[in-house]
């Protein structure tokens, strides 16, 4: 499924629960004989690219913990258990769990963080 967005900024996004906004690498083209591939075919079960946006991560189940009975109830306070992964990581994923959007011309992928298989963190890359 391909999913075409009209929007002006990707900084707007927010991603929902465990989601994650995912630019893909471009995969290889070529195999290892050297045919070409059309960028249809679906050669790896795997893919990589790097992470842009992270949803706030899993809800917990509230917890009324009633100290007192006057004391006020925040209502509809949710709290997240975050994820792993965090904007900059290199992520290996399961590629048939993956959505893909268009957005400005270039192909992002929503991903599942149980579709990721393993992350590359440096942290000197951003220093």
């Amino acid at each position: 499924m391909q999913l075409a967005i009209d929007q002006k900024d990707i900084d707007k996004f927010l991603m929902v629960g465990d989601k994650v906004l995912i630019k893909p690498k471009n995969p290889q083209s070529q195999t290892k004989s050297g045919l070409y591939l059309p960028p249809t075919i679906q050669q790896e079960k795997i893919q990589s690219g790097y992470i842009i946006k992270v949803g706030p991560g899993f809800p917990l189940p509230s917890q009324s913990e009633e100290h007192e009975v006057w004391e006020k109830k925040k209502e509809g306070e949710v709290h997240y258990l975050p994820l792993q992964a965090h904007e900059g990581d290199l992520a290996v994923f399961l590629q048939n769990a993956a959505y893909e959007i268009q957005f400005n011309d270039e192909k992002f992928l929503i991903v599942p963080h149980s579709a990721i298989l393993m992350l590359v963190r440096d942290e000197g890359l951003f220093e």
